[in-house]
């Protein structure tokens, strides 16, 4: 069986979040799927060991924000690459409540979803929650992230509508070094550079700041290997 025939299913990107005893949490997720239109239903897939896990089978709810391509790696590595035991994910982050109480993304959020919890299945090392909604809101107009979209992003190779994208980097490619998180995977490319921490392209990798970090994850210079 060749696994990679799985690369080409299409997923979106979300921020799943929820609550237990008033405390927030939430994580980036790419499998939220609608099964039903009436009632309108979702299921959610949740990792057993995360946190976010806990909290929706505390409150059995949750809320999912849908995720524009504008949203800065910054945003999807602080719910995606860090822990909720360890930080507080929303501290400095503009989100607001649902009419159930439950935190959205604000910024870069197409539109939100809240939903309760009407059953639950595992599925080896996940959860599935089915969930009917109780509320949804559009928040902006825009283009949907897609994990698709986001591994461009995250691999340095901009798609041409992206504010980094550079006409000439096919002429200019392997002139410099690429390096690559060991944490989260996250291609630096000279061609691109880091726009989002003003890094302009054609920045070399050794030219970097050396208090410059991986804007997926946060992660150091020393935690990069050049590209292979």
């Amino acid at each position: 069986m060749n696994s990679k025939a799985l690369h080409k299913l299409s997923y979106g990107l979300y921020i799943v979040t929820s609550m237990k005893d008033n405390a927030f949490n939430g994580q980036v997720a790419n499998s939220v799927i609608q099964i039903s239109s009436d009632p309108a239903s979702l299921v959610v897939s949740i990792n057993k060991k995360n946190l976010t896990n806990e909290f929706i089978k505390s409150s059995k709810r949750l809320a999912v924000s849908v995720l524009s391509q504008e949203v800065p790696l910054s945003l999807i590595g602080r719910f995606g690459f860090k822990s909720g035991r360890d930080i507080d994910k929303f501290a400095g982050v503009n989100y607001m409540l649902t009419g159930g109480g439950l935190p959205y993304i604000a910024e870069f959020s197409l539109a939100y979803l809240e939903a309760a919890v009407i059953d639950e299945m595992e599925a080896s090392t996940h959860d599935l929650f089915l969930c009917e909604l109780t509320g949804a809101e559009v928040l902006n107009e825009g283009i949907p992230m897609t994990y698709a979209y986001y591994q461009q992003m995250k691999r340095g190779s901009a798609p041409q509508n992206a504010a980094s994208f550079a006409p000439d980097a096919k002429e200019r490619r392997n002139k410099m070094d690429r390096y690559v998180c060991s944490a989260c995977g996250y291609v630096y490319d000279p061609e691109v550079g880091d726009p989002e921490n003003d890094i302009p392209p054609n920045t070399s990798f050794e030219d970097l700041p050396d208090d410059w970090t991986c804007p997926v994850c946060g992660v150091g210079k020393d935690e990069f290997e050049k590209e292979d």
